[in-house]
């Protein structure tokens, strides 16, 4: 059983960075901070990092953008024209239980923020192999940074 919960550790402080940043950032996107809209222009970087987070890219790649809709798709029912509007918001806002969720899930992405912060000065502080612990940490760091600027 020790033997597991060292695993836990080592691979909790591993992954702890990348939890704590998709969930930073997914509280961002949950009231569309990253979009603009209205006045708002978001700050480059939260659109950045909302990149990251949802298509795993830190600049974006034009050739990636889909292709637009031909006139014949425009012209048939259910197309990406109809498809466009049912996917506008109201403009009144969201709803009242939508408003409720998106606060519920604001406040999980802080305590599992909080969580993983509290886990890491766990896993740094409380295991004999401190080193190996913050060897870690900065692995999964630099992991995902490297993949991204690669």
């Amino acid at each position: 059983m020790a033997s597991l919960r060292i695993w836990h550790s080592y691979l909790s402080v591993f992954i702890a960075p990348s939890v704590i940043f998709f969930a930073l950032t997914g509280a961002l996107q949950i009231f569309s901070f990253h979009e603009a809209h209205g006045g708002y222009q978001p700050p480059a970087l939260l659109e950045k990092l909302a990149r990251v987070h949802k298509d795993q890219v830190f600049e974006r790649d034009e050739h990636h953008q889909p292709p637009p809709p031909t006139a014949d798709a425009r012209d048939e029912p259910g197309a990406d024209g109809e498809r466009a509007e049912r996917a506008q918001p109201d403009e009144a806002g969201p709803g009242g239980l939508t408003l409720a969720l998106k606060w519920f899930f604001l406040l999980v992405a802080l305590v599992l923020t909080t969580s993983s912060a509290l886990g890491l000065w766990i896993g740094l502080t409380h295991i004999t192999r401190k080193r190996v612990s913050a060897l870690l940490l900065c692995g999964g760091c630099l992991v995902p940074l490297l993949l991204l600027i690669v």
